[in-house]
């Protein structure tokens, strides 16, 4: 079985706060993983952590193989990976074309490539007719359709997207769950964050849920079927399959 991510005891402290604490991710090359927690749970924390963007307080990391702790290593492995972070990390300043030519001389790309990837992201992402704007002038759908576009551009093993689909319309997001299926199809590896169990069961072939910071369940999705749907086993680790209290007093009352 070959890797593109794994953690041992991976932890994250923020002062005395556990945001991550000692969670083994074994995720296999050429997967789907959902990554699954409720608000707060530590999902971003993870993947800022797996993708080199903050270092743990302690525990290992290797993705594709390079140890991320390792600064000559974790470069190799970012020039083979794609992000959608969770605070999209665009350049305001720039259009759309612009900002990709960007990020592709950053990875070192041929310019004719880079001019034809380009294109042909501008039209799958229906982003073509606004590519003079300044990203500063996009919606927050455009913006996320932008930071996929990015995360695409150098053709990468592994993807990390953290809540793509927000604020993107229902045509995009076709779109998108289709070239994500494709490029899971070649062999690659992607590894996502979503609140819509839908898209996470429709897309994912393994899981990992998180809960206040610990990784309480990490299977496939297929043992997951064979005694259970995925919201239950969701609400039962977070625990909040048997809450059916929360309501509002006022929808109690019939109407007049």
């Amino acid at each position: 079985m070959t890797l593109a991510i794994e953690t041992h005891q991976l932890t994250r402290y923020y002062n005395d706060f556990g945001a991550v604490r000692g969670i083994n991710l074994t995720v296999e090359r050429g997967t789907f993983y959902g990554f699954l927690g409720p608000n707060g749970a530590g999902k971003s924390t993870t993947i800022k952590m797996l993708t080199g963007l903050l270092a743990p307080t302690s525990g290992q990391v290797l993705v594709l193989g390079h140890n991320m702790l390792n600064t000559d290593e974790a470069l190799q492995a970012k020039r083979r990976m794609g992000v959608i972070p969770e605070d999209l990390a665009l350049f305001d300043n720039l259009t759309a074309r612009e900002y990709l030519t960007f990020v592709g001389r950053i990875h070192l790309m041929p310019r004719d490539t880079i001019r034809t990837r380009i294109d042909e992201l501008l039209a799958l992402l229906d982003l073509q007719r606004d590519e003079k704007k300044l990203s500063l002038e996009y919606s927050h759908g455009m913006k996320k359709k932008l930071a996929m576009a990015a995360a695409l551009l150098p053709n990468p093993d592994l993807l990390f997207l953290d809540e793509p689909f927000e604020g993107v319309d229902a045509v995009t997001s076709r779109v998108i769950r289709d070239v994500l299926a494709h490029f899971v199809a070649r062999g690659s590896t992607v590894f996502l964050t979503s609140h819509v169990l839908e898209i996470v069961e429709r897309l994912c072939t393994h899981v990992g849920i998180i809960v206040k910071g610990e990784l309480v369940e990490q299977t496939s999705l297929e043992l997951l079927r064979q005694g259970s749907s995925l919201e239950s086993r969701f609400l039962e680790k977070v625990g909040a399959e048997n809450d059916t209290s929360r309501t509002l007093n006022w929808l109690e009352e019939a109407k007049s």
